[in-house]
């Protein structure tokens, strides 16, 4: 495969029994390249190893006076130069073309596996290991493939060059056949020593760079509370531990390094010691003891590839676990028969719950668990979070889990307590998949953003290159330059402006204010009148603007009808809503006069419906 392929058009189906067994898939699904980093090592590494025969060959020439066998020794150092020279270009050129195939493989596979979990993903694997999957361990998976597109043909040439010694001349050649397999096996028993340490660094870092970044994430509340310099005082605690084990892992290495040196030193000295001997013997000749001593010395590099090969291995099996470990998650239903069932509409129901939204309206569902909510709203948009027998939910009678997992999302939308913001301008924020009927000014007036657009036209403005237009102003990382409620408006916009048959909203206004609480709650409903959606909520603002409904507790439906009706009639609802202690819904059973939360008929503040 050439780069300019690249994307692959479909990566395949991962083997993820295993580490290895990924590793070994990944070998598979690119022979073609290992075939030819092979042929170019070995149009590279036979010259190579053969060199020291013409070295040889001229060193004898010379000391017979024979000048057409030194013009043939030199011939000879010309074509292998030649030779060499194309092969080496040749073989980093297929080689680095392994790595990046593979590298660009896993990380397509990675892409898919988190478009196909969704929101699932992070609650099974942790977001940051998913980042360090896709990044550090892809790295490390790819030096493999490149290590092991060179261990190859290095592997072949001193095979082929140890043969020619043990016939060349076999007093010294049986000595290099035997050593050679106890040169490269020696480091061995210290690489699990050596990986451990470097797991144990890699572990201490990823806890110090989750500290850096909630430190970060947090700034402006540790300065309100006065406590930068405590998370500075344990990051440096952290960063100390990250580097005692970085220089732990450092002595193992050159432990290694020195054993790769020293052992093949020793038998060079042992080769030469007893080929100088044999020379004065008259055993062999002077051009055949450099021979000799050329072609051990070159051995060595062979096994520098080998030992390279196993620290690639040691290094990339842990981070192919991890990767097998994140692919072989998987759906707890199977996305999908790939039966067409055209436009999808009607009612939203869930039979395990009995929760019914109709279609076309504006329907709320009360939970006493946030967590429960959460999990319920993701069963809705067809994104099962726990694996079990439950039902799928229907949509117009229609089975999401029947459903093409493509389509179930174009026609539900869930929108999460904690939707994230891409980094970008306003206008790439507002860049997706939509029907077209809502465009970005009216959903961005509906989810009452024009503060935020105020403040991103000031930013632009002051911007060397920006023009105060608020659709062009850079919004950060996760939004972070916006407040919690900015953040949140931008993104309910964002979901208007997608238009989807059902939009699946979970607690969209947790962090606004009540007041523009309000105008968000009639912006919604104006905006999405004729459109199925659901909110997940408590706020009384909301619950007095929907048409029905739905109080959930305990995984079942309980009560559904109009908010106000729920306040009077159901104890347990009101006690969500109003945030009434036990003793108070105990007491009554009806709502407290002279409680401010429920002081109008609606459950609604006086005070608030006057300024909404």
């Amino acid at each position: 495969m050439q780069l300019r392929d690249l994307p692959h058009t479909d990566p395949g189906e991962p083997d993820v029994r295993s580490g290895r067994h990924f590793l070994v898939w990944l070998g598979r699904m690119q022979l073609g390249g290992q075939v030819a980093a092979l042929l170019w090592g070995l149009v590279w590494m036979l010259p190579l190893g053969a060199m020291p025969l013409a070295v040889g060959m001229a060193v004898q020439a010379v000391v017979d006076r024979n000048g057409g066998r030194l013009a043939v020794a030199g011939a000879l150092l010309i074509a292998f130069g030649a030779l060499m020279a194309l092969g080496d270009s040749m073989l980093h050129r297929a080689a680095v073309t392994n790595w990046i195939t593979a590298a660009s493989r896993v990380q397509q596979l990675l892409a898919r596996k988190a478009a196909d979990l969704g929101s699932v993903l992070t609650r099974r694997v942790a977001a940051g290991e998913v980042v360090a999957v896709s990044t550090g361990d892809v790295e490390k998976i790819g030096w493999f493939v490149e290590s092991f597109s060179r261990f190859t043909a290095a592997l072949f040439t001193a095979l082929a060059v140890t043969a020619g010694l043990v016939v060349y001349a076999p007093e010294l050649g049986l000595v290099v056949a035997v050593a050679l397999p106890v040169l490269a096996l020696a480091p061995l028993p210290l690489l699990p020593y050596a990986t451990r340490r470097a797991d144990d660094q890699r572990a201490k870092a990823g806890r110090a760079t989750e500290l850096a970044a909630d430190t970060v994430a947090g700034l402006r509340v540790l300065r309100g509370i006065g406590g930068e310099e405590l998370f500075l005082d344990r990051y440096r605690e952290a960063s100390q531990k990250v580097r005692t084990a970085a220089v732990r892992s450092a002595r193992m290495w050159a432990l290694i390094h020195a054993v790769q040196v020293a052992l093949p030193g020793v038998l060079l000295v042992i080769v030469v010691g007893h080929g100088v001997g044999l020379a004065r013997n008259g055993t062999i000749t002077v051009g055949e003891l450099v021979t000799v001593y050329g072609a051990v010395t070159f051995l060595l590099f062979p096994m520098h590839h080998f030992a390279e090969l196993a620290m690639a291995y040691s290094f990339s099996r842990p981070s192919a676990k991890r990767a097998a470990r994140v692919l072989g998650l998987a759906r707890t239903t199977t996305g999908g028969t790939g039966t067409d069932h055209g436009p999808l509409g009607g009612e939203l129901h869930d039979p395990a719950t009995g929760l019914r939204a109709a279609e076309g309206r504006l329907t709320a569902v009360v939970c006493g668990d946030p967590d429960a909510a959460g999990r319920l709203a993701d069963r809705l948009g067809g994104h099962p979070t726990e694996p079990g027998e439950l039902p799928s939910v229907r949509l117009g009678g229609v089975e999401l889990d029947d459903v093409p997992l493509a389509g179930a999302r174009a026609a539900v939308l869930v929108q999460d307590k904690d939707p994230m913001l891409l980094s970008g301008t306003l206008a790439d924020l507002l860049d997706v998949p939509a029907s077209g009927s809502v465009k970005p000014a009216a959903a961005l007036a509906a989810a009452q953003c024009g503060d935020v657009l105020t403040a991103l036209a000031q930013a632009a403005a002051a911007a060397p290159d920006g023009d105060g237009a608020p659709m062009g102003a850079p919004i950060t990382e996760r939004g972070r330059s916006l407040s919690g409620g900015q953040r949140q408006r931008l993104a309910l916009a964002r979901s208007l402006v997608t238009d989807p048959e059902v939009l699946v909203l979970d607690e969209p206004t947790s962090a606004v204010d009540s007041h523009t609480e309000a105008r968000v709650a009639e912006g919604l409903r104006e905006i999405r009148a004729g459109r199925t959606t659901v909110v997940f909520t408590s706020s009384p603002l909301l619950l007095d603007r929907a048409d029905t409904v739905v109080f959930v507790q305990d995984g079942a439906v309980v009560a559904v009808g109009p908010h106000r009706e729920l306040l009077h009639g159901d104890t347990g609802y009101r006690a969500v809503v109003t945030r009434e202690t036990d003793e108070e819904t105990q007491g009554a059973g009806r709502v407290p006069e002279g409680d401010p939360a429920v002081r109008d008929e609606g459950g609604v503040p006086q005070m608030m419906e006057e300024t909404a």
